[in-house]
């Protein structure tokens, strides 16, 4: 699913950089430890679809092998937990996607907070998991480009039917998706941790097709 990110919400920043692979350090190796993830194994032996979420194909995606993509977020989970140092960061969902609603509650843990702070004295350092993000997001499921911009558009509609008026649309570039949500996050006029924002999200979140629900 190659969905080009734009900027999202200052109030948001501790879960963007939770996502962009915090706390920067030299090396990108993973400790090796499961951290109690489930394998893809345990996948098959629970109750449900693995994939389940994956709502459309086409385009967009990787190679399309769910179970691959599955295995691949684990390992990444493994490594947040290890050499990310976030005991405590969530099993992705059974469809492979990460559970952004999981991830934000870890994000506003006292605690988190350096994570949002970049490499000190202007080092370029290579942040922590790169090589397992990437090689989840290179197996990532097929699906359609159009059906990613419609569950998108459905959502900013819905926000802003819900309160959170100045919630732009999504954008189609090239055949890529370009998510909305905060037009104008250097002076934004949104507050993502304010109930009514809240409120809204909880009452919009199925417009969503999974895997969206940290997009915008």
């Amino acid at each position: 699913m190659k969905i080009r990110n734009r900027s999202r919400a200052v109030g948001r920043v501790r879960l963007a950089a939770l996502l962009a692979l915090p706390m920067l350090v030299l090396s990108t190796a993973c400790s090796g430890e499961n951290g109690g993830v489930k394998t893809v194994q345990d996948v098959a032996s629970s109750p449900g679809d693995a994939a389940s979420g994956n709502k459309s194909s086409g385009k967009q995606g990787g190679t399309g092998d769910k179970g691959a993509f599955y295995d691949a977020q684990v390992k990444y989970v493994q490594c947040m937990r290890g050499e990310g140092g976030i005991k405590d960061f969530p099993d992705p969902k059974l469809s492979g996607y990460l559970d952004y609603t999981k991830i934000e509650e870890v994000a506003r843990k006292s605690g988190n907070e350096e994570m949002s702070k970049g490499p000190k004295d202007g080092k370029k350092e290579k942040p922590v998991c790169g090589k397992e993000k990437a090689a989840a997001e290179r197996v990532e499921p097929k699906r359609d480009a159009e059906k990613e911009y419609e569950s998108l558009l459905s959502h900013a509609k819905c926000m802003r039917e819900h309160g959170v008026s100045k919630f732009s649309n999504p954008t189609m570039s090239d055949g890529h998706v370009i998510p909305g949500g905060d037009a104008n996050p250097a002076a934004s006029p949104i507050d993502p941790d304010s109930p009514a924002y809240r409120q809204a999200r909880e009452a919009c979140k199925d417009k969503l097709l999974d895997g969206l629900d940290g997009m915008q």
